[in-house]
């Protein structure tokens, strides 16, 4: 027992060393979050007070550092990962002046008060500048949740974080190589020549290893280590390239973008190891470097860290008052720009310990000399720790406000067609998985995570059912329990991946389309998907059992899937609709399920239809606020001959899904040729993904809102002549509804 209990600091026990630092990063944390203050800081505070300059509790060993660096590694690979680059490219005139704005300001604040104020070198200066110019979205949690992260002065300022954390990381490889003597015509050369190539593998051969690989190996471990890899690849890249590995880190996040939807697994697993494990080592290793005792004896470092205080949030703040002048932004979007820009975290430490790491000289006592002197380093933490608060309370205020504002817009339009629309379209969904195939459960489950709305976390339902003609004799009912409920379990471990309750039902019944009918209408069940295995395809008789069964006896938006490869490696979704398919009933609900799949996996809609059915598509997209559909991308093209519908394989890519919007018999846009088209997926698409989508009819949804309680969406009759306003989403219910459809 005595060697548990170490008499000498600091600590070696490795066991007792963890357990302390899990303590840490367990209530430290929920402290400083009590006390409205970023736990960010509360970690670094805390590594202060177990490092060597407080309690010496731990020492900054190679386990910390090693640690640090891939949290470092890790925090620039969020940056890359989170940013959308669609709404980027949509504003990029905007975010590039941002940018601009909020890199040129304070390199030249920055380097007047550091060679004038603070006497530094024109090197320390140049850099310590750079450090003003990167910023960190601390506050962008929290604007998010406030329901405003669509606002054009979020979408700016997280464009222009880009740019300037680019430039300002640029500028830090350009001053180390100085500070080494490299910086000479060659050196430019070569930094060209091979940031070049860097650009090249990072942004162009890294996403086509990620597709190839996320396509043939499926297992989470190995997805979560393979992008792992690549980070660190990226950063041993950018080292080779004469460019600090931060970088290669950011650029590989970037290239895998596309290819890690914000809602599969696998970018949960990604956040949720980065923000309990690496990110935290590397705050707290930093906290270590710290010694809070100057704080107290040494008037300089206060007096730096005051002038780093007022230079980056003056700096911020000229930044965002010009891009509200330049383009009219409201006081409030100014505040949301200013407090999402003024916060100084993960660059700048970065930049920071760089610096601090770069010894230039030594005096006349043999003390070392660093481009970045340790008053520099502690001003640095009182400068994150002030500007992290005043970005909090400035963005949360500017948020609220347009918050508020938003919602009062919206009350007075709650009872157009357009907004009613919206909330029965998006925010009563059931989802209904039937699952019995394990083989196939997963990427069901990511279909069905990527179609939904963000706002549903809770209304998955998977279901298994066990037919009368599984259980012949007396023990076939135990092993059908245990096979039902093992598909089961691993659907509900899929949609907890991605932060989703899936509710299992298990049930008894005659036959699978008696069973799944009644499901529907006991769970009020909005959408139903079903799964065909990969290596097989979609027969005549699948598709004849459906209609005559569950198509028949339910009214429900139903998708038939058939995966051939991941969701995540897809690029683009070609969509073939039919004539007359605007004026379905179910067109809103399955037309929202679409938007929904292209913002979650970051692909592009290209839409097949006849004029009249693309220029009603179209106006929904110039209204695409309504629905927040801003940063999807889309094409539109004219089709209508179905005779020649295997043409349109000339025109798939290898990474695209193909999409069926089919009819009912009957209804307003079925066609004949539909009857034919199983046997033309399983010749020509068989390699492709493919869905059918057979869109809802009839009364279906129930909602649980008390203002419309009992009530009943009976149907839509949308003429796509008139304009978006004037579209009738919804009526009255009852006997005059359907009168008023008759003579519509």
């Amino acid at each position: 027992m005595e060697h548990i209990f170490e008499a000498t600091l600091p600590l070696t026990n490795p066991v007792l060393k963890f357990l302390i630092l899990l303590l840490v990063m367990l209530f430290v944390p929920i402290l400083f979050s009590r006390i409205k203050i970023p736990p960010l800081l509360g970690l670094i505070i805390a590594g202060a007070f177990l490092g060597q300059n407080g309690t010496h509790l731990l020492e900054r060993d190679s386990s910390i550092i090693l640690s640090g660096t891939a949290g470092l590694l890790y925090i620039m690979f969020l940056a890359g990962l989170e940013i959308d680059l669609k709404e980027f490219k949509k504003n990029s005139q905007k975010s590039i002046i941002f940018g601009l704005f909020t890199f040129l300001i304070p390199m030249i604040l920055g380097f007047l008060s550091s060679f004038y104020i603070l006497h530094f070198s024109v090197l320390t200066s140049v850099l310590l500048a750079s450090m003003f110019a990167s910023h960190t979205l601390i506050a962008y949690p929290m604007v998010s949740k406030l329901g405003v992260s669509k606002n054009r002065a979020v979408t700016i300022t997280i464009g222009g974080t880009l740019i300037t954390d680019t430039l300002a990381l640029l500028v830090l490889a350009v001053i180390v190589g100085m500070t080494k003597g490299n910086v000479n015509t060659t050196f430019w050369i070569k930094l060209v020549i091979s940031l070049v190539i860097f650009g090249i593998i990072v942004l162009y051969i890294f996403p086509l290893i990620a597709r190839s690989f996320f396509k043939r190996f499926h297992d989470n471990v190995s997805q979560y280590i393979f992008v792992l890899f690549i980070v660190f690849l990226g950063a041993f890249l950018s080292e080779l390239a004469g460019i600090e590995p931060i970088i290669g880190a950011f650029l590989s996040g970037i290239s895998l973008n596309r290819l890690i939807p914000s809602t599969s697994p696998l970018m949960n697993r990604i956040e949720f190891v980065g923000n309990a494990i690496f990110i935290p080592f590397f705050l707290i290793g930093v906290g270590m470097l710290i010694d809070y005792r100057v704080f107290f004896k040494d008037f300089e470092t206060i007096k730096v860290g005051i002038i780093m205080i007022i230079v980056a949030t003056l700096s911020k703040y000229l930044a965002a008052y010009l891009t509200q002048k330049t383009y009219k932004f409201t006081l409030d979007e100014r505040r949301v720009i200013f407090g999402l820009s003024n916060a100084q975290a993960a660059a700048t430490l970065a930049a920071v310990l760089v610096g601090y790491n770069i010894e230039i000289g030594k005096t006349v006592t043999g003390e070392t000399i660093r481009l970045l002197n340790e008053n520099v380093l502690n001003g640095t933490i009182l400068m994150i720790l002030v500007t992290c608060t005043i970005a909090s309370f400035i963005a949360q205020k500017g948020a609220k406000n347009i918050a508020l504002a938003e919602k009062e817009q919206t009350h007075k339009k709650e009872k157009t067609p357009n907004q009613i629309l919206k909330k029965v379209a998006l925010q009563q969904e059931r989802i209904l998985i039937p699952v019995s195939n394990i083989d196939t459960t997963d990427e069901l489950i990511n279909l069905s995570v990527s179609i939904k709305s963000t706002q549903n976390k809770k209304n998955l339902y998977a279901l298994s059912i066990i037919t009368d003609s599984n259980l012949i004799h007396a023990d076939d009912t135990d092993n059908a329990n245990k096979t039902a409920n093992k598909v089961l379990q691993k659907a509900s471990v899929a949609a907890s991946a991605t932060d989703t309750f899936l509710h299992e039902i298990l049930r008894y019944d005659i036959n699978v389309v008696n069973g799944i009918s009644s499901v529907i209408k006991e769970n009020r069940i909005t959408d139903l998907i079903l799964g065909l295995h990969h290596k097989g395809g979609v027969s005549d008789s699948f598709l004849g059992n459906l209609t005559e069964g569950i198509l028949k006896t339910s009214n429900t938006t139903t998708f038939i899937y058939k995966p051939f490869q991941p969701f995540s490696t897809l690029k683009r979704h070609i969509i073939i609709i039919p004539k007359n398919a605007e004026k379905e009933i179910g067109f809103a609900f399955w037309i929202t399920k679409l938007w929904n799949l292209a913002k979650n996996t970051h692909s592009k809609l290209v839409f097949y239809a006849p004029l009249s059915v693309l220029s009603f598509i179209e106006r929904l997209h110039k209204d695409s606020s309504t629905f927040n559909i801003e940063n999807i991308e889309s094409n539109f093209i004219e089709f209508s001959d179905w005779d020649n519908f295997k043409e349109l394989k000339k025109k798939l890519h290898k990474n695209d899904n193909l999409i069926l919007v089919l009819s009912r018999k009957n209804k307003l846009s079925y066609q004949p040729q539909m009857d034919t088209i199983t046997s033309l997926l399983n010749k020509e698409f068989k390699n492709y993904n493919f869905i059918l989508i057979y869109p809802m009819q009839g009364e279906i949804i129930h909602t649980d809102n008390s203002a419309m309680k009992n009530t009943s969406v009976l149907g839509t009759f949308i003429e796509p002549a008139q304009t978006l306003q004037t579209i009738q989403a919804l009526n009255k219910i009852g006997k005059k509804s359907a009168k008023w459809f008759k003579k519509k």
